[in-house]
């Protein structure tokens, strides 16, 4: 499918969706063929569509190489490591777009969401955006298990790490390019934690992030498994507290030390009282 005659115009911001999948080779068709019908229709800027393999070992590869072969404006993209955020990592830190994004494969998001959540960054109002599935206005459907387990890790957050934003790990975000060149290279985790830690990263730098309110319906096909993943994102969460705490520590001590170096200096440099004949 052409992109229409108005999204060929130059000076339309270049916005590059990646989509990360694993084993994805049932539900890939389908959501690109979704995700395509909505940006050629629906979204009034330039795009493009990005799809990620990362480790597998069904038929995924091939359905991406037929799409990119079908569509000039879906790119695909082959990894032999696991991992979701050394997906995102790859794929933004190669883009010549001027803001990246990513959303799952499910669409478990509403596509509706999506211009609302790219906007402020194409406008310049932030550099930042996250989905949320905790703000008022937000529609969420999923079991209580998962519902649980998403409220007491968004606590769990607030609890070690002071911040602003609802949700943490929704599926559904973008960047300014720039400001993923920044973060993404600080940013040590490689699979489901990345969102976290990005989040976290971005607001201690002073970045204010935009949340949007979304729609979303859980996939009860999804690749993540729960209780491995909420380990893992607690080990994260200690981790990054840790990192901070050394760094406002290092901060401390370096301001002290260059306290007490200029007050060395001035006593030198101090003229002493003539005294009296």
């Amino acid at each position: 499918m052409k992109q229409t005659p108005e999204q060929h115009i130059p000076n339309r911001p270049l916005v590059e969706i990646v989509l990360p999948v694993l084993n994805e080779q049932s539900a890939l068709e389908c959501g690109v063929a979704t995700l395509i019908g909505y940006l050629a229709h629906a979204f009034p800027y330039r795009w493009q569509i990005t799809i990620v393999d990362n480790g597998s070992e069904d038929d995924t590869w091939e359905i991406a190489q037929r799409l990119q072969r079908t569509h000039d404006n879906v790119d695909a993209l082959r990894l032999t490591r696991r991992g979701r955020g050394l997906a995102l990592r790859t794929a933004w830190l190669r883009s010549e777009a001027d803001i990246v994004a990513y959303m799952d494969i499910d669409l478990s998001t509403g596509l509706e969401s999506f211009l609302p959540l790219v906007a402020p960054l194409i406008t310049g109002q932030r550099r930042i955006a996250t989905g949320s599935r905790l703000l008022t206005g937000a529609t969420v459907t999923r079991g209580a298990k998962r519902e649980i387990v998403s409220r007491a890790y968004n606590l769990l957050i607030h609890l070690l790490i002071p911040h602003r934003f609802s949700d943490a790990q929704c599926g559904f975000k973008a960047l300014h390019s720039a400001t993923a060149r920044e973060l993404l290279p600080l940013v040590e985790d490689d699979r489901w934690f990345l969102d976290t830690e990005l989040l976290l990263l971005a607001e201690e730098r002073g970045y204010r992030i935009h949340e949007v309110p979304i729609c979303w319906i859980e996939d009860t096909d999804s690749r993540v498994h729960i209780a491995r993943t909420a380990r893992e994102d607690v080990k994260g969460l200690l981790r990054v507290r840790a990192g901070r705490w050394q760094r406002r520590l290092g901060l401390t001590g370096l301001n002290a030390r260059r306290s007490t170096t200029l007050a060395t200096k001035n006593r030198k440099h101090a003229k002493l009282p003539s005294m009296p004949q």
